[in-house]
């Protein structure tokens, strides 16, 4: 479509600049391409080699299956809540986790818009109803953190449902961790420039163009609104008995694996291989609002 505009070409402003970024256009912007791997002053300057990250997967998802076995030996039960903005990869980090996992005790938790129904309920149930029984491993693709985020700023929830959530919820995720589930929360945070470059090899991938929604579109003007529901969110929220993870992940080789190391540290499954599980990179995991 070359500089033609389109109604999906969008005027941002970046580091104080004027930006015009048109997603229709299958030329990516220099000025995304360049910047979008570094962005958020990213500390690596290119993705960890594909060898190193393969090896390195291979090796903790053998870990993951050990931590199956011992979860349905034991009863134990596991909760992984992976948030982020829209393209941060939080459904290839759940993949990646649970790759070589049984699906019929590995659930993968994705909710639709809710029911006229479920929009008459507790606000917390419906993510209730897919909280894990004896000896499962729960993933949840967005959670009810959506009210922490797309609902206060895209205006699907008012400001007194946003704050008593923000109340609320440290109270609600009590009740769980006593009740002896394991919970992980995950940030995956992503640059500016990461994000577009993403939206745009999605709009231009057969493969990939599914993973692109009009809420995406209607959010790239946000990006600081999101930003502040971010940092208002991870302060709220972040407890000693369920404290948020934030991984950074410009690089998704990284993340993962990261991702799925934190898990593994954790949970104090038989058969523990710690030389296996290795070092969480402090420069990629941060606990919490110390992430930014």
């Amino acid at each position: 479509m070359g500089n033609q505009k389109t109604d999906r070409t969008v005027e941002l402003e970046i580091d104080g600049k004027k930006r015009v970024f048109d997603i229709d256009d299958p030329k990516l912007p220099d000025w995304v391409e360049d910047k979008a791997f570094g962005s958020d002053n990213y500390p690596y300057e290119e993705k960890l080699k594909r060898k190193e990250y393969e090896k390195t997967l291979e090796a903790l998802q053998v870990e993951l299956v050990k931590v199956q076995s011992w979860l349905g030996e034991t009863g134990h039960r596991v909760i992984a809540v992976y948030e982020g903005r829209d393209a941060a990869g939080k459904g290839g980090s759940i993949g990646a986790t649970r790759a070589y996992m049984n699906p019929r005790a590995a659930r993968i938790v994705a909710l639709p818009k809710p029911t006229e129904t479920e929009r008459g309920q507790w606000y917390y149930q419906r993510y209730v109803d897919h909280f894990p029984t004896s000896g499962e491993f729960v993933l949840l693709d967005r959670s009810w953190y959506n009210r922490a985020g797309v609902e206060p700023v895209m205006g699907f929830c008012t400001p007194e449902q946003h704050r008593l959530f923000l109340e609320e919820t440290p109270h609600f995720e009590r009740m769980p961790v006593k009740a002896g589930i394991h919970m992980f929360k995950f940030w995956l945070n992503i640059g500016r420039e990461m994000q577009l470059k993403r939206f745009h090899d999605r709009r231009h991938s057969a493969l990939k163009s599914w993973k692109l929604s009009p809420m995406d579109i209607a959010s790239l003007n946000k990006w600081d609104d999101y930003t502040e529901k971010r940092d208002q969110m991870l302060e709220a929220t972040h407890t000693e008995h369920a404290p948020w993870t934030v991984v950074r992940a410009n690089d998704k080789r990284r993340a993962r694996i990261n991702v799925i190391r934190t898990i593994l540290t954790k949970l104090p499954y038989d058969g523990k291989d710690e030389n296996v599980i290795g070092e969480l990179d402090p420069a990629i995991v941060t606990d919490g609002p110390d992430g930014f």
